[in-house]
């Protein structure tokens, strides 16, 4: 749902988002506009909750850096987005601050546990453009995880992941390890 019909510039969205009344939404910022993404499903939230949950326990353990859920936002700056993963690492070599309302990078990792109309191809192209290693596309309701990756070539490539395959962290989060039948609630 768009919140107004009128173009905002990065400052004014920082503006709007900081506002009482937008406190409790998920608000994301493209090409101007501001789109509230409304609620998740029951389904969904869990399920992104529990992938935060495991991989927070990993980074925390290794003081690694942050796990952020949905209501952090992120500046996409190569695509000038501002866009809010249902869960994010963002390793802390990067010194940021947490400071502020939303992170002026991209995240490491992005989680986004799709919802039936979202474009998560279009999403996972502006992750992996502004510098996320790594987009964790979630299909709840299939118990699949497709990790996306830009090649050498700069397109954007999608491994599946079902059952008793098992994710990791690649060069982001060493070591980290989350077969995908544990990422889903029972």
């Amino acid at each position: 749902m768009v919140v107004r019909e009128k173009l905002y510039t990065i400052d004014e969205f920082w503006e709007l988002v900081r506002l009482p009344e937008n406190q409790e939404k998920r608000l994301e910022w493209e090409d101007g506009v501001v789109i509230d993404m409304g609620s998740s499903s029951r389904l969904n939230t869990v399920t992104a909750m529990k992938i935060g949950t495991l991989m927070n326990v990993f980074v925390m353990s290794k003081d690694l850096g942050f796990i952020t859920g949905a209501d952090a936002g992120y500046y996409l700056k190569a695509v000038k987005r501002v866009r809010q993963p249902d869960v994010g690492f963002i390793a802390k070599s990067h010194g940021v601050s947490l400071e502020g309302v939303a992170f002026d990078i991209a995240p490491d990792i992005a989680v986004e546990v799709v919802s039936p109309d979202e474009d998560i191809h279009k999403k996972a192209r502006e992750y992996l453009l502004s510098g996320t290693a790594y987009v964790w596309a979630v299909y709840a309701q299939d118990k699949a995880v497709y990790v996306m990756t830009l090649n050498s070539n700069g397109a954007v490539t999608s491994l599946p992941f079902t059952g008793d395959d098992v994710l990791d962290g690649g060069d982001v989060l060493p070591g980290f390890k989350l077969a995908v039948k544990d990422v889903f609630p029972e």
